[in-house]
This record gives structure tokens, C-alpha cells and sequence, in this order.
């Protein structure tokens, strides 16, 4: 369910690389950033979420819902606000 990106950073004359872990998106909502839960008025930034489980639960489920345009704007102005880490 997770991927590793490796980042490469100058830093002055040197490269350092770093691998990170981030979260596959879901299949349905591949091509979204902000996926946002009917139940309880909240939104998952998929670029910034660490509760994968969650995400799994919510995406599969009949509650998920995508935004257009995918912004955190547009789900604020639906009522949602962004959940918390």
C-alpha cells in the first residue's frame, strides 16, 4: 500500500538522499489529492495523510467523496474541513 519516492537534496556541494513513504492512492481516486468523508465533514490531503488505514475504510466505502475542481478551497466551500494529523 505504500510506496518509497527517494528525494535528492544539494546541499552545498553534496547530494543527500532521502526515501519517504507515501501512500498509494486509492484506485478510484487516483487522479485526486482531496478525498473528503460524507459522515463527518472531513478531508484527507492523500499527498499528506499518514492514517492509511483509514483512507483504505473511506475509499472503499459509499461514503467517499472527490472534489472538482480538487482543491482544498473547493471542499472548505462544501463544508468540510481538513483533518488533522
Amino acid at each position: 500500500m505504500f510506496c518509497l519516492v527517494c528525494l535528492v537534496l544539494i546541499a552545498g556541494s553534496r547530494a543527500v538522499a532521502r526515501y519517504v513513504a507515501l501512500m498509494e492512492r486509492p484506485a478510484r481516486f487516483q487522479d485526486r489529492r482531496f478525498l473528503g468523508d460524507k459522515r463527518n465533514q472531513v478531508v484527507y490531503d492523500l499527498d499528506e495523510v499518514t492514517d492509511a488505514a483509514a483512507v483504505a475504510e473511506l475509499a472503499n466505502s459509499e461514503h467517499a467523496l472527490a472534489f472538482g475542481p480538487d482543491t482544498l478551497a473547493e471542499a472548505r466551500n462544501r463544508g468540510y474541513r481538513l483533518r488533522s494529523a
